[in-house]
């Protein structure tokens, strides 16, 4: 058995050298040129701005709510205040989800933790709150944008001390610690600070694209303006010939260069002929005869086709070809989201894993258990779909009504109001009436509306978690209780 059982050997074989990672084997997806690359990716091609605009959208759509530990008042308090610091930043949680995908196309995405202390609004942009509890929350959750990284700090191990930054408009080097920012990742392999870009595999159909477009512009442009050919005076072309006769030799080849079909198109020449009549200089445009052997379209839809797998994001492609239905679409965004879940699950775990521990930590919070945050639907199922599911259930016998909460999810699905309290407690009352009279009529006792025993439940787990003049008025007054009742534990 070793001496030190809690000690490690071996380290995970990170390539580095000082702050810089060394991973890639390509040079131009090194280091700061990588992000060059990544961000022409992103900006220019319409196919990978396409997937990462849909990503985006898809991401903001979702809904984050707070999980209590347990449904204890002291874990009902501590979800609620979680749930206050997340609404009272200055910038909102959904922009903030939207600069963390930024992992996505660069491999990581570094946030730094700003706080403030809860004194109400001052009338100052970013340190006011909603709350003036004195607590401390979140201002906000900044990111520090991938081309500022100058380099990251290790510790002897391998480990993660946090990153130097390098940003306008002075470009001072500064160094964000770890204990104070949140690291957002697509990949913890070889824990490598920079995870990995999801654009690494669609980097080289990229290359090729790009540059088949590039030929087929010139080609195209070519083929309407014809092959430029100049002829000229022989003594201008001499290896020997004057400064002057070189000038001249220059200016031609720079004319044929830059010929153009445009508003300015034209060639002046000199009208000069040897000794036997011919003209020493002359212009002509070949044009181009038949057509080329290779189909550009395909090949760069066959490119566009690799990019958009490389994310499993090919069904944007569906219905720019002849090939494709409605059942391989549905397959093929299920898959889509499945990917999306991933990294959702990287957001919820970052967050649950360090930002609220920390949160609570300064607060001087128990640290027994906390709320988590946690994040819905990203997609909603046809609504025939799941009407077909409900009958199916219902025609099996499940009891599936009266339930508020199923029928305030189902109509959120449909993009409909949620059922009024006191409409439900009209019909149900109504029914509970019109049973309790034909009970009366047959001299039996009148049925136990399930409704109103339901409703009864509710109320008594209400009187078990608040005092009996109910919750407290503020969220000011829940922090302050969590801290007279946290300050013992401690």
């Amino acid at each position: 058995m070793p001496n030190n059982i809690f000690g490690e050997t071996g380290v995970t074989g990170l390539r580095r050298a000082g702050g810089y990672v060394q991973e890639e084997f390509l040079p131009q997806l090194s280091g700061y040129r990588a992000i060059q690359v990544y961000r022409e990716m992103k900006d220019n091609d319409p196919v990978v701005g396409a997937i990462l605009y849909a990503i985006d959208k898809l991401i903001r759509q979702v809904t984050w709510r707070v999980q209590p530990a347990s449904t204890a008042l002291d874990d009902q308090k501590a979800a609620k205040f979680l749930e206050s610091c997340l609404h009272d930043m200055s910038t909102s949680w959904e922009d903030t989800v939207s600069e963390i995908m930024s992992m996505l196309p660069y491999g990581f995405s570094l946030h730094e933790i700003v706080y403030k202390r809860r004194d109400g609004d001052k009338g100052e942009s970013g340190t006011s709150s909603r709350y003036d509890d004195k607590a401390i929350g979140w201002r906000k959750l900044p990111i520090r944008a991938q081309e500022t990284r100058q380099e990251w700090t290790f510790d002897e191990r391998g480990g993660i001390r946090g990153m130097i930054q390098s940003a306008p408009p002075d470009y001072t080097a500064v160094t964000i610690p770890i204990e104070k920012s949140l690291l957002f990742r697509t990949t913890t392999f070889k824990n490598n600070p920079e995870g990995r870009s999801v654009l690494r595999n669609a980097y080289r159909p990229w290359y090729f694209k790009k540059r088949i477009e590039e030929i087929e512009s010139i080609g195209i442009e070519r083929d309407l303006a014809g092959f430029p050919v100049m002829y000229v005076d022989p003594e201008i072309m001499r290896a020997d010939a004057s400064a002057g006769k070189q000038a001249i030799f220059q200016d031609y080849k720079d004319a044929v260069i830059n010929i153009r079909r445009d508003q300015q198109e034209g060639m002046i020449l000199p009208s000069i002929f040897d000794d036997n009549g011919n003209a020493l200089y002359r212009f002509e445009l070949i044009s181009s005869g038949g057509t080329r052997q290779f189909d550009t379209s395909s090949i760069i839809m066959r490119y566009d086709q690799r990019i958009a797998t490389t994310v499993l994001a090919d069904f944007i492609l569906l219905g720019q070809s002849a090939y494709g239905s409605y059942a391989l679409s549905t397959d093929k965004t299920n898959l889509f989201a499945l990917s999306l879940r991933a990294w959702l699950e990287v957001i919820k775990n970052v967050m649950n894993q360090y930002a609220i521990p920390r949160l609570f930590r300064v607060n001087g919070f128990s640290m027994k258990k906390l709320p988590e945050l946690m994040y819905g639907d990203i997609e909603t199922p046809p609504l025939t779909e799941i009407g077909t599911f409900i009958q199916q259930l219902a025609g099996a016998g499940a009891p599936l009504f009266p339930d508020g909460v199923l029928e305030n999810h189902l109509r959120a699905m449909a993009h409909l109001p949620e059922r009024r309290e006191e409409a439900r407690g009209d019909i149900a009352g109504a029914g509970a009436q019109q049973a309790a009279d034909q009970a009366a009529a047959q001299g039996q006792q009148p049925p136990v509306d399930p409704q109103q025993q339901a409703a009864a439940q509710a109320q008594a787990q209400a009187e078990a978690i608040y005092p009996v003049d109910g919750p407290p008025e503020s969220d000011g007054e829940i922090a302050a209780d969590m801290d007279d009742e946290y300050e013992d534990d401690d």
